[in-house]
Order: C-alpha cells, then structure tokens, then sequence
C-alpha cells in the first residue's frame, strides 16, 4: 500500500518511551508497523502499555482507518525488511547512532527515507557513516510523543531537499504540526526556546524572586494559555496595532528586561535548590497521578487547539 508516499510498513527502531509512542501513532492512522530492539523486553513493555496509548489517540483523533498491526524482532534486517519510512530512536551517542543509521540502510530499499528522533545530535554528524546521507533527516518529536503535535524537522549537509519535504508532508498527513528548521543548530527550535525561558525560571527561583510553584503559575496562567494558542509572534501582535507597533511601543521594556535576564549554573546548591522547591510545589501527588493528569488535559487542551489555534 502507497500512502503519503511510503510504500510498506514503519520501521521503528529502538522501543524505548519515544519509540513504543511512535509505534502507537503510526498504527492508530492505519499503518503497519515493523518494531526492532535488541532487548525483547522492550517488546513486552510496549504490549503492556498499548491499550492505554490507543486510548489516549482514540479520544484525540478517533481512528479513520483500521488500526494497523504491529510486529516485532529482535534482529534489525529482520524487522525492516520491506519498510518504506523508518523512524530510529535509538540512545542519544553520537557513534551509536552513526553505527545504527548505517547499519539500517543495509536492510531497506535505497528509497527509504530514515528519519532520527535525535533530541541534540547534528544530522551532519549521524549521516556521516551513511552510504546514502542524502535520505537521512531528523524528525524530532515532543513528549508525550502519542499526543503531542509538533515535529521538528531539519536536514544534515548531506541531506536532499525533496527528503525534507517529503518527510515534513508525511508528518502533516499523520496531524502532526511540523516545523522545518532553515539550518542546523543545537537543541533544534522548541529546546532552545524551553532552555531561555527555563534558564530565566532557575535563576529566579535561585536569586529568591519567587518559588518555583509561582514561577509556573505566572507562565501558566500569563502567557501559557495566549502563546499555546497563537505563539509568541502572534500574540504580541495583538498586543497593539499590530506587530509594528508592539514592537515600537515595548521595544525598549523588552530590551531593558533582555539586559536584565540572570544566568543560572546548575551547580550543586543551584540543585538542591531548585529540586527542594518543585518537590514543595509538587506535595503529596504521585509521578503517575501527575503524568495521568497531564495527559488527560493535553487531550482536551489539545481539542480545542485543533479548532482554534493559528497555527
């Protein structure tokens, strides 16, 4: 079956937390999907943890097509014989995703595209082992990677245009909202906006300007609800008459807080510090009740977005 332009099942290599969701995702729209990982384990994991990540993609997007199947083996030539888009999302070492990429483009046609769910590596730096670097792209997601839209998308020095293309449409096709990067950069577009805005929170908290319960709560409830629903850019333009006059207006505000902002070491105290605070914040609720909660609302918060972002 030919859909979107992928000919064959997904390959999905490595079922760790961010390859067993990828799994999940790509049979909820209908595909069938190939699994590798050198610890079967993983597989049983995965198995136990399937019926509530289709639950959630069910009430997100109710399924259109029949759910596709999903295989597995322990030996990479086995498990994607005859894929058509691979999704790797192996350990985040340099010389071990070298090696896998390499290793997976002995077992796939030559058309394939491979795409790495790299949260920092350089595409230039993992294609470099590659017989064919020009089918190499990093599609990074967010997590939870079931549930959350964004796909960061970016070639290496070696990867073609049309591979960029092609894979930002495949994504597009699976709902997923992918942002292509123009260049390669360290931590791609939404960890490095995370990393400013966090490196700003710890210092905060650190420098004794507010708790770290407060701190969240004045982005969650200042510009979390605007920003989730427009984006910064967007957001600030109907601040005023428009994005001209925003910046005209607050330009020197933001400049005068820019030359303000604080540094922050995440050196021992700096830790202890900040762990003590989140940990005050976070009281007597469990990881799981937090994670449950969490991804209950991303789905309701999530369904609105689908009717009423700009983006």
């Amino acid at each position: 079956m030919d859909r979107n332009g992928v000919s064959g099942p997904i390959g999905v290599v490595g079922l760790g937390t961010i390859g067993q969701r990828w799994a999940a995702t790509f049979a909820h729209h209908g595909y069938a999907v190939s699994c590798y990982d050198p610890d079967p384990a993983r597989w049983e994991a995965f198995q136990a943890i399937l019926p509530d990540l289709s639950a959630d993609l069910e009430k997100l997007a109710p399924a259109t097509a029949a759910r596709g199947a999903i295989r597995f083996s322990s030996d990479l030539g086995e498990a994607m014989a005859g894929v058509g888009f691979v999704q790797e999302s192996g350990p985040e070492r340099l010389e071990l995703k070298q090696e896998l990429l390499a290793a997976i483009e002995r077992h796939v046609g030559e058309a394939v595209v491979i795409a790495s769910s790299s949260s920092a590596l350089l595409v230039s730096e993992m294609q470099a082992k590659c017989a064919r670097p020009e089918r190499i792209v990093l599609a990074h997601p967010f997590n939870p990677v079931h549930l959350m839209p964004l796909v960061e998308i970016v070639g290496g020095r070696d990867t073609a245009p049309e591979v960029v293309e092609r894979t930002r449409a495949f994504y597009e096709a699976l709902g997923k909202k992918p942002a292509v990067l123009r260049k390669e950069v360290t931590g791609h577009l939404a960890l490095r906006l995370m990393g400013a805005m966090w490196r700003e929170a710890i210092f905060l908290v650190e420098s004794g300007v507010a708790s770290a319960e407060d701190v969240d709560r004045a982005f969650c409830y200042g510009p979390g609800p605007k920003w989730t629903l427009q984006g910064s850019f967007i957001s600030n333009h109907l601040n005023a008459e428009g994005i001209e006059s925003f910046l005209t207006k607050y330009g020197k505000t933001y400049q005068d807080i820019w030359d303000d902002l604080g540094d922050a070491t995440l050196d021992a105290p700096t830790i202890d510090r900040v762990s003590g605070e989140v940990r005050t914040a976070i009281g007597p609720r469990t990881d799981s009740e937090l994670r449950d909660a969490r991804d209950a609302g991303l789905v309701e918060l999530l369904r609105v977005m689908t009717q009423r972002a700009a983006l």
